[in-house]
C-alpha cells in the first residue's frame, strides 16, 4: 500500500541528468547523479506528512487504495476492524501508512485506554476491575453443546465467569445431555446451567430438555436449560459481523454447517470457524437471544 502513492508523491520534478547549456558535463556543480536540482537549493523531492491517529472507535478511516471507508469497530497492535454504512466489516493489518484520514496518508495505532481500570467494561459490558481476581472454580457448571459454542462464550463472557469462578464445557452435543446430567447429580450447593441450540417448540433439542427435566425429578430445580432460536452458533452471530448480508437457508437433510460453507464459498468448516469465530469479540456482536439466555443461566449457578 505504501509504494502505490509513492511512485507519483515521490517523482522528482527537475530534469536531473541534463546539464544546463554550456554547463560542464559530470562536474561538481551540474548536479547529476543526485537528488536533482542546483547545488544550494532545496530538493525537488516533495516531501509527504504522514499523521499518526488513534484508532478510536468510531473513528472513520480508508484504507490507502481507496477501496474501503468505514468506522473503527475495535483495534489493537496487529489489526483493525472497519465498519461501513451498509455494516459490511473488514479486517486490516496496522501496518505503517496504510490508512487514508480526511484525505491524508496516515499510521493507525491502538487506542490508549481512556478510562481507569475500575471503570473498564470487559466483553459482555461488565465492569471489569483489576481487583476482582479470578476465584477459584465452584462446583457449578455451565454445559454448551460444542467447541465452537464454547469459544464464543469464552470470547464475550469468560471474565465474568472466572470471577464467579464459573466453568463452561462444551457436551459435544445434546444428545448426552440426560446421561450427562444425570451423573452430574445436581443439588442446590452444584447447580447445572445449560445452554442449547435450536430451542424452540418441537424441536429435538425441546424434545431432549423436556425429557431430562422429567429425568430428573425433583432435582431439575437445580438445574435450567435455556437456548436460543437459530440452528448452530454460528447463526446467533450478526451476519454483519463476519462481512455477509445474511446467514444463507441450508435445506433439509444437509449439516448446517457444510451448507452453510458451501453457499458462502468458504473452504470448508474450519475456514468457517475462524471467520466466525474471529469476528466476535464482544455482545454486540451477538443476536439478542444468545445474550439473553447466557446473562441469566450466569445469574442462575451465581445466585
Amino acid at each position: 500500500m505504501n509504494g502505490s502513492g509513492g511512485d507519483a508523491a515521490f517523482r522528482t520534478t527537475g530534469g536531473a541528468g541534463r546539464a544546463p547549456m554550456g554547463a560542464k558535463q559530470g562536474g561538481p556543480s551540474s548536479g547529476a547523479g543526485r537528488s536533482g536540482g542546483l547545488p544550494g537549493m532545496a530538493s525537488h523531492r516533495p516531501k509527504v506528512e504522514i499523521l499518526t491517529v488513534e484508532a478510536e472507535p468510531g473513528l472513520v478511516v480508508e484504507d490507502a487504495t481507496g477501496s474501503f471507508c468505514g468506522a473503527v469497530i475495535r483495534a489493537d497492535v496487529r489489526e483493525v476492524v472497519l465498519e461501513d454504512r451498509d455494516g459490511r466489516r473488514r479486517l486490516f493489518p496496522m501496518k505503517p501508512a496504510s490508512f487514508l484520514y480526511e484525505g491524508r496518508l496516515a499510521t493507525l495505532t491502538p487506542p490508549r485506554p481512556r478510562q481507569s481500570p475500575e471503570q473498564q467494561r470487559s466483553a459482555s459490558g461488565s465492569v471489569r476491575g483489576d481487583d476482582r481476581r479470578a476465584k477459584v472454580a465452584l462446583p457449578h457448571r455451565i454445559w454448551v453443546e460444542g467447541l465452537h459454542d464454547a469459544a464464543i462464550v469464552e470470547r464475550v463472557w469468560g471474565h465474568d465467569l472466572r470471577v464467579e469462578g464459573v466453568v463452561v464445557e462444551p457436551l459435544h452435543g445434546a444428545d448426552v445431555l440426560v446421561e450427562a446430567a444425570r451423573e452430574f447429580a445436581p443439588g442446590p450447593d452444584r447447580k447445572l446451567g445449560v445452554l442449547v441450540d435450536h430451542l424452540v417448540t418441537g424441536s429435538k433439542e425441546s424434545r431432549i430438555a423436556e425429557g431430562l427435566r422429567r429425568d430428573l425429578g425433583p432435582a431439575a430445580q437445580y438445574v435450567q436449560i435455556l437456548g436460543h432460536p437459530y440452528v448452530d452458533i454460528w447463526e446467533a452471530v450478526k451476519p454483519s459481523v463476519v462481512g455477509i448480508r445474511e446467514w444463507p437457508t441450508v435445506p433439509r437433510g444437509i449439516e448446517w454447517k457444510k451448507g452453510v460453507c458451501d453457499a458462502l464459498g468458504w473452504c470448508d468448516e474450519r475456514d468457517g470457524a475462524r471467520r466466525v469465530l474471529g469476528a466476535v469479540s464482544t455482545w454486540n456482536d451477538l443476536q439478542t437471544p444468545l445474550i439473553t439466555a447466557m446473562e441469566q443461566l450466569i445469574d442462575f449457578v451465581t445466585t
